[in-house]
């Protein structure tokens, strides 16, 4: 019986010859990653310090820490926070990357998500790493023990495959994908397994739509998500500095749960209603024609890429935002923010009227300009539970980057096809 791509780089990492759903062993990480936030890294830290007397490391180039979070007031209990984190990556000579974009983004313009690698975080949306055919685990309760060991053992998930076929059509991206999954397959569809993407719809689609698709891997369940590598990603990693990187394929006999086919062609624009990313929370864009906004909001680890903003740009230029609706955009990275500025994307959102902020993660969690009761806001974002952007009596709604811009000029939940015309 042959293996899935997952099966393969835990292999690796763990230095067997092979493994199987189920197993249980330890398992060495490439990259150790977490960004500070209090109650975490400070936390870790000490941990490591104070109760297991760690004053060294024996590998600390394995350990990457980001600042992405509480960044944009400026106050001394920011400060605070952070200086906690640079005193601590100091000491033991941690790599730090600071105020660059948000670390699921950076880490991949860094570098550190190879194909074939195996990254863990205490955040699930390091599962944006299979876009590159790297395997990322957020493993939040455990994270401590490969900070204080540099293993951590693990169940060998089982895998669920998804074969593509097709291309997205005009406004249509992998956010409406992940959540058409979510709708067909339940918020559990995935549970503690992988989510592997391959065919030829996943080759046509952008590194940028894959990182959105992984990246929202945990609300079906999953522990991750990871592409067959190609040459987009293959190119990508030798850009970013990859050398020696090993990707994995999947073998043609490998074992999965459960094999799925999607044809892209067939995705419409997808909306979540308010409460979480459930099933029965899915919905085509055009059942809430209708329904107002007065917020609306690109970026996040899942979105405020590139080819995100290079979409609300075609929807909204020469347009202007409705009326009493706050467009806001995050590039998810100063490389992505320099890019757009470059390629004149911005000029056109902010001729829209759109207001762009510099990258971090303070806006989806709702630190930077929090909801108002009883605001509707249409999001990008990765999550829309009650109170995950400011009040608890506001209400938030999840699309696309297309969805979102489309709904900005409208003043209602609209599908871009409806502004555009196409």
């Amino acid at each position: 019986m042959g293996s899935t791509i997952t099966e393969k780089i835990l292999a690796r990492a763990a230095g067997v010859p092979s493994v199987r759903a189920g197993d249980n062993l330890p398992i060495r990480p490439d990259y150790m990653i977490a960004y500070d936030f209090p109650g975490y890294t400070d936390v870790m830290f000490r941990q490591m310090h104070d109760d297991f007397g760690i004053r060294e490391l024996a590998e600390p180039e394995r350990y990457v820490v980001f600042i992405d979070h509480m960044l944009t007031r400026g106050d001394a209990r920011e400060q605070e926070v952070h200086q906690v984190t640079r005193d601590w990556c100091e000491y033991y000579g941690i790599a730090l990357h600071e105020a660059r974009g948000i670390g699921h983004q950076v880490m991949a313009e860094l570098g550190y998500a190879q194909p074939g690698n195996f990254l863990i975080h205490f955040d699930g949306h390091i599962s944006g790493a299979g876009a590159f055919g790297a395997l990322g685990w957020g493993v939040r309760r455990d994270l401590l023990e490969a900070w204080v060991s540099g293993r951590i053992f693990l169940d060998v998930p089982a895998t669920t495959r998804f074969e593509l076929t097709g291309e997205f059509r005009p406004g249509v991206d992998s956010r409406d994908l992940v959540h058409r999954i979510i709708g067909d397959h339940g918020a559990d569809g995935c549970a503690h397994q992988v989510m592997e993407f391959g065919g030829p719809g996943a080759r046509s689609m952008s590194i940028d739509h894959r990182q959105g698709l992984c990246g929202m891997a945990m609300f079906t369940g999953a522990v991750s998500a990871v592409f067959e590598p190609d040459a987009a990603s293959l190119e990508h990693a030798r850009r970013a500095g990859g050398t020696d990187f090993v990707p994995q394929s999947p073998d043609a006999d490998a074992e999965y749960r459960a094999v799925h086919h999607y044809d892209l062609a067939t995705i419409v624009p997808q909306v979540v209603l308010p409460g979480s990313a459930r099933s029965a929370n899915t919905r085509d864009a055009s059942d809430l024609d209708g329904t107002a906004v007065t917020k609306a909001f690109i970026g996040s680890c899942a979105s405020g890429r590139i080819e995100d903003i290079r979409a609300a740009a075609a929807v909204l230029d020469g347009r202007t935002v409705a009326p009493g609706v706050e467009l806001n955009v995050v590039p998810t990275s100063d490389a992505v923010h320099r890019q757009a500025e470059d390629e004149g994307l911005l000029d056109v959102l902010r001729s829209a009227g759109a207001q762009i902020a510099r990258s971090s993660c303070d806006f989806c969690f709702g630190y930077q300009k929090p909801l108002q009761p009883d605001e509707n806001c249409i999001s990008t974002g990765v999550l829309n539970i009650s109170g995950r952007m400011g009040s608890t009596g506001a209400n938030i709604y999840m699309g696309s980057a297309s969805t979102v811009a489309a709904s900005a000029l409208a003043g209602t939940i609209t599908a871009a096809r409806e502004v555009t015309g196409r």
